[in-house]
């Protein structure tokens, strides 16, 4: 039997770094976002997302606005205000929720269609472009929106809006051939059936993951020519059978290829439909483009997909840290790929990529106030270049209120709010304990707390509230090398397996489990197939990539010389960001700068202090120059 996440509405968060997130969720962002949708934020891109739907609905009159997948803006934007509502329940919040159902479930078609492009610009057109007009990919979104809301919020007008929806799309593709262009639907399938229990769906989904790559030229035979008005200026070509993993069945996949976000949906479906059914070749298709990813084709901070050119991967050890896209969609699939992998299995590497990517990658996508957002987050940032010179356009050294291809932050909004289903799991005879992050669960055999002062400190406490015999299963971090257990004050016997502690024991009320071990700074050296980091160093401490901002340094980012033996300590507050914040600081060296383009003598260095703040952080103060590798020596 496969491992069961334990859903949210069973887990309180209680946590001083990621309780205060999750109220600028509720408090901030999602507010906020509603109001961009609205097109109510003036400077910011418009959105015109629920105008679409007004159209729809016949309610309005104009023009669609937008790209051809606007409406997903929506459908993540009520996903995560179903978490918010379970967070803090908000009268308000819930009648617009209402009330945005509502303007839905009246543009849906007498058949169950719904689409507002399709409803509001191509009529004609529905289901003749599944390459590029993303039909399946808004439909997989809104039927997640209606499991959530169903599942959080204990809202369910929504899901019988979705039914029709799905067994509109059930009706159509189970009868004829029908591959998705942007891998999305499979997993919405999959939530709707979780959430009904009906086969139906679980089956549709399985079919588009079978259907995918056995005619490598089904896009080729079924995509009709038009003038590229559907997918933001340009065509995706049906020859491109890379790009949206088409070239290969899913059970060969061996390597992840072409767009990041497509391929991380796909993998996020497969993972939980090999829990579901025990479908070995799914899962192995999983585990080796889950060790091709991490192994060969991720960047420390966890961003993945290292071109612009069709937000990417490339070959490789291609990490590029100047031109890294590192799309903050691709690190929060990074993030729902590797939680369905921990339904499969307890390993300890799925576990270490989801840490890895909620401190890093995908924490970096938002400012710290909550109101602006990359879209791209690259592992440096020279500012006369980055956004500036063709070629690196899409490297931006601040973050936009809004964007018009909007897709991120209403993703992290919903991934940030939801956090609480990614930190325990159970089965029959173990709790899993996959996070650090401060909360209290009520499993299968009881209530459990758990205390962290992760990630500025190594001190977390367990306190079962129950009377039962289990095994309590705690994942250690990778970076700990060292660390003691105790219940109840006492030393005792556990077991250690693939990144997890197991320990088995008839539990009595209020045994207590501590958990202690240090946070030393750590430096992180890339293999010497990355081109671009040889010769340099990164550093971090417990799971926090740090950077070094120009705002912070007494000489040019670029100059910087990190010695082989300096000692780097912690300090702290770090000047205008948060206090809980611990900054870096070191005894570095600075290149001083020569007056000819080339020399036959080195530049002199000279001693200067050095300071890195974490990476997530960086971009909240005065624009300039960052980097995460510095040259050592």
């Amino acid at each position: 039997m496969s491992i069961r996440e334990i859903p949210m509405n069973r887990v309180r968060i209680q946590d001083a770094f990621w309780s205060p997130r999750q109220t600028l969720m509720t408090d901030v962002t999602i507010p906020y976002m509603e109001s961009i949708l609205r097109d109510e934020v003036p400077g910011a891109e418009k959105s015109h997302a629920i105008s679409n739907f007004r159209m729809a609905s016949g309610e309005e009159t104009g023009a669609f606005y937008g790209m051809v997948f606007q409406d997903s803006d929506v459908a993540k934007w009520l996903e995560a205000a179903a978490y918010s509502l379970a967070l803090k329940w908000d009268g308000v919040l819930s009648q617009r929720v209402d009330e945005m159902v509502g303007l839905i479930g009246r543009c849906q078609q007498k058949d169950g269609y719904l689409n507002t492009y399709f409803t509001v610009k191509e009529p004609e057109n529905k289901w003749k472009n599944l390459l590029e007009c993303h039909e399946l990919y808004c439909a997989g979104h809104l039927l997640e929106a209606a499991a959530a809301l169903h599942e959080a919020a204990g809202k369910d007008a929504l899901l019988h809006i979705c039914g029709r929806l799905a067994g509109h799309i059930c009706d159509r593709f189970e009868k004829e051939e029908g591959i998705p262009g942007h891998q999305e639907i499979e997993i919405g399938l999959l939530r709707l059936y979780h959430a009904t229990d009906n086969p139906r769906y679980r089956d549709m989904a399985l079919r588009f993951l079978d259907l995918r790559g056995q005619d490598p030229d089904w896009f080729k035979t079924h995509t009709p020519a038009h003038p590229g008005i559907h997918y933001g200026g340009y065509d995706i070509s049906p020859e491109d059978t890379l790009y949206n993993q088409s070239d290969v069945p899913a059970r060969r996949q061996t390597v992840a290829r072409g767009h990041a976000v497509r391929q991380l949906y796909m993998l996020t479906a497969m993972a939980d439909a090999a829990a579901e059914t025990g479908d070995q070749g799914l899962l192995d298709a999983c585990q080796r483009l889950f060790d091709n990813i991490t192994e060969r084709q991720m960047y420390v901070t966890g961003a993945v997909g290292a071109s612009a050119h069709h937000e990417a991967f490339t070959v490789d050890y291609d990490l590029p840290p100047d031109r890294c896209y590192g799309e903050t969609c691709a690190s929060v699939a990074m993030t729902f790929f590797a939680h369905q992998m921990l339904k499969n299995r307890a390993d300890g590497r799925y576990a270490d990529l989801m840490e890895l990517e909620l401190h890093n990658a995908a924490l970096a996508g938002m400012q710290l106030d909550g109101k602006r957002f990359f879209y791209v987050n690259p592992l440096e940032v020279d500012t006369r270049v980055s956004g500036q010179v063709p070629g690196y356009e899409h490297v931006l050294p601040q973050r936009p209120q809004w964007h018009t291809c909007a897709c991120c932050p209403p993703n992290l909004a919903r991934l940030i709010s939801s956090l609480g289903k990614y930190l325990w799991s159970e089965d029959d005879k173990h709790v899993y304990s996959h996070l650090f992050i401060g909360s209290k669960v009520n499993t299968h055999f009881g209530e459990i707390l758990m205390e962290s002062k992760y990630p500025w400190a190594g001190e977390v406490r367990y306190i079962v509230f129950s009377e039962n015999e289990f095994t309590l299963s705690i994942h250690i971090p990778s970076h700990v090398q060292k660390f003691t257990l105790t219940i109840n004050g006492k030393a005792i016997d556990y077991q250690l397996r693939d990144g997890y502690i197991y320990i088995s024991r008839a539990w009595k009320k209020e045994d207590t489990v501590e958990l202690d071990f240090d946070l030393p700074v750590r430096r992180i050296y890339a293999d010497p197939r990355v081109r671009s980091c040889r010769g340099k160093v990164a550093v971090a401490r417990g799971p926090i990539l740090y950077c070094f901002e120009e705002v912070d340094q007494c000489a040019p980012v670029f100059s910087l010389i990190l010695p082989a033996n300096a000692d780097i300590s912690t300090f702290g507050p770090v000047p205008e960001l948060p206090g809980d914040l611990i900054g870096l600081c070191m005894e570095g060296k600075t290149l001083e700068y020569q007056e000819r383009l080339y020399s036959s003598s080195c530049a002199k260095p000279s001693p200067c202090r050095m300071i890195a703040i974490p990476y997530f952080a960086w971009a909240n103060r005065k624009k300039g120059d960052m980097t995460v590798w510095i040259q050592e020596g």
